[in-house]
C-alpha cells in the first residue's frame, strides 16, 4: 500500500490551518503543521515531509527565513501563501526558491489543485521512463537523476520545479515556448491567470546556468512571446 503524502502547513492563522489541514486530509494527504518558521524548520527537520505550504508574515521567523534555510538542504517543493497585494513578497518567496504562490483569499479547491500539480511534477521527474534524462547543449548539461546542472566545471543544484524547466526547454532546443505553454507543460497549469512564475524562474535558472545572466547564452528572451532555449 502506496503510503500517504505528508504536507507541512506553517502558517499563524490557526482558523486557515485548520481549514487547510481538513481539505488534504479529506484527499488522503498527511498534515503536519507549526505556527511560524521557527517551530516550522523544527518540524521539518524531524518529520521529512513531500511538500511544504508556507505563509510569508508570521511571528518569531517569517517564512522567508524558512525557505532560505530549507532550500539550503532540501528540493522539497514549496508554495507560498501571500496577501493578494503583496506582489514584491511574492517575487521575493520565488527568488528565493519557491516553487509556488497562493494569493490570499483563495478557495479550498485551489491548494488542492496546486499541491497535486507539485507532487506531480515530482514524480514525473523519478520516472524512469522520463526521455532523454541526461541533456547537453553547449556547455549546459543536465541530469534528471542527479538533480543538477552542470556549466563547464560549475556544478549547481536545482529545485523541482527549476529541474523541469531547464529539462523541457533543453528538450525543446531552438523552438519558441510561450508563458502559457510552459505553464501547462511544466507547472501543470490549466488556468493561467496573471502571473509572473515563468518570467522568476528564467531569471533564477540564469542565475544558476549563465555566466553572464544579463547576457545569456541558452535561455533567450523572444520579446513579447516567450522564450527559448538556444539549440
Amino acid at each position: 500500500m502506496e503510503q500517504r503524502k505528508r504536507i507541512l502547513v506553517v502558517d499563524d492563522d490557526p482558523k486557515l490551518v485548520d481549514l487547510i489541514r481538513t481539505a488534504l486530509e479529506r484527499a488522503d494527504f498527511s498534515v503536519v503543521t507549526a505556527p511560524n518558521g521557527l517551530q516550522g524548520e523544527k518540524v521539518f527537520r524531524s518529520n521529512p515531509v513531500d511538500l511544504i505550504i508556507l505563509d510569508v508574515m508570521m511571528p518569531q521567523r517569517d517564512g522567508f527565513d524558512m525557505l532560505r534555510d530549507v532550500r539550503a538542504i532540501s528540493p522539497v517543493p514549496i508554495i507560498m501563501l501571500s496577501a493578494l497585494t503583496d506582489t514584491e513578497n511574492v517575487v521575493k518567496g520565488l527568488e528565493l526558491g519557491a516553487d509556488d504562490y497562493i494569493t490570499k483569499p483563495f478557495e479550498l479547491k485551489e491548494v488542492l489543485a496546486r499541491v497535486n500539480a507539485a507532487l506531480t511534477r515530482v514524480e514525473r521527474l523519478k520516472a524512469p521512463e522520463n526521455a532523454a534524462r541526461v541533456q547537453t547543449h553547449g556547455d549546459v548539461s543536465l541530469d534528471l537523476d542527479r538533480g543538477t546542472a552542470r556549466l563547464r566545471d560549475k556544478q549547481v543544484s536545482l529545485t523541482p520545479i527549476e529541474l523541469e524547466l531547464l529539462h523541457y526547454m533543453m528538450l525543446h532546443a531552438g523552438r519558441l515556448l510561450e508563458r502559457e505553454t510552459l505553464l501547462r507543460d511544466v507547472w501543470g497549469y490549466d488556468y493561467f491567470g496573471k502571473t509572473n512564475l515563468v518570467d522568476v524562474a528564467i531569471r533564477r535558472l540564469r542565475e544558476k546556468i549563465e555566466a553572464d545572466p544579463s547576457n545569456p547564452v541558452y535561455l533567450l528572451t523572444v520579446r513579447g512571446q516567450g522564450y527559448r532555449f538556444a539549440g
